[in-house]
């Protein structure tokens, strides 16, 4: 009965680790994939981790201490689920700025409609971060965690949750930065034809400026990629920061 303690608290915390971060908790991902590398990550580190205490799963300080440990792992995911949101924000400004809003297919990792061009980022972004190892250095931290947050009653605190909620504003910022310079030279062609329809009203500005925008919008693309690989990379590193700070591990 200890030996099954000592290996359920661990599964919970790692089973919703794998349940909330990219690339893994995408629909496209077996369900039973999820469930086999859960247990199989938990069945060769529970050597590794500290004696789990011995509490009763069916009492009211074994549901609390189940719930921390799902807090744990979904509280990791999340966080990391919102650095791949904020490329996403960046592809829609992207595409509604080119004229492509309407051009979207369908998000195989979330079921949601998403423009095109926040799709090509999407991969883009997911390629890096498979290349970088992120998904080895979070289950790092995630076995790192057993150390610093014991499996018990206390773990994440309300200073922790709040924390995470305000770091969360970096969505927006850190996407409008990735897609600020297309957006910016995007607005001052639309602009220019502007004036041109103001100064010459017979020509039809629309024919002729929705190909150039789209033109001028794959060309702006292609010259920031570097950047914006570049800034969704710091803001990989960040968010591992956060990570790092409500699991109480000092990199």
């Amino acid at each position: 009965m200890l030996w099954a303690s000592s290996f359920f608290w661990p599964l919970l915390r790692i089973s919703a680790m794998f349940v909330s971060i990219p690339v893994f908790s995408g629909r496209f991902v077996d369900s039973k994939i999820i469930v086999g590398a859960a247990l199989l990550i938990t069945f060769f580190t529970i050597p590794l981790l500290p004696q789990a205490p011995a509490i009763e799963v069916m009492s009211h300080q074994g549901l609390v201490t189940g719930l921390q440990q799902i807090l744990i792992g979904l509280l990791m995911g999340f966080v990391l689920q919102l650095v791949f949101s904020a490329v996403i924000f960046a592809g829609q400004g992207i595409a509604y700025s080119m004229g492509l809003g309407f051009a979207s297919m369908v998000d195989p990792a979330t079921g949601v409609s998403v423009p095109v061009i926040s799709q090509f980022y999407l991969v883009l972004s997911t390629l890096l971060f498979l290349t970088l190892g992120g998904h080895l250095l979070l289950i790092e931290m995630l076995i790192d965690s057993f150390q610093s947050l014991p499996i018990g009653v206390n773990g994440i605190e309300r200073s922790d949750l709040w924390s995470v909620i305000a770091w969360s504003s970096r969505l927006f910022s850190a996407g409008l930065l990735m897609a600020m310079p297309a957006i910016a030279s995007l607005l001052m062609v639309n602009v220019a034809f502007g004036v041109v329809t103001r100064a010459a009203p017979q020509l039809n500005i629309f024919a002729v400026g929705f190909p150039i925008t789209l033109v001028l919008g794959a060309l702006l693309m292609w010259l920031t990629l570097p950047s914006v690989l570049n800034n969704f990379t710091n803001l990989l590193v960040e968010s591992y920061g956060v990570i790092g700070d409500f699991l109480r591990i000092r990199t």
